[in-house]
């Protein structure tokens, strides 16, 4: 599973959910594609005070805080696809 993890630079919940992810990648496999909503107007319409946002696809997962149940839950799901 591919999950996309919105982010800015400086950010310190950024950092703070980046770890929580690493963390939780230790027990689940899943690919993570970090994203600097900086680097593109669109991204900032969308993102700019929600970040951090983890999302697969169009589906936001969770912002500000690592939502473990969501991504759980998410992974299960695919899990049985």
């Amino acid at each position: 599973m591919r999950l996309t993890f919105y982010y800015r630079s400086g950010c310190h919940l950024c950092d703070d959910m980046w770890q929580q992810l690493q963390e939780f990648r230790k027990e689940r496999a899943f690919e993570l594609d970090p994203v600097d909503v900086d680097g593109s107007p669109q991204l900032q319409a969308r993102y700019g005070t929600l970040v951090p946002v983890l999302a697969r696809g169009d589906q936001e997962l969770c912002h500000y805080y690592l939502d473990p149940v969501a991504l759980n839950n998410c992974l299960q799901a695919s899990d049985t696809v």
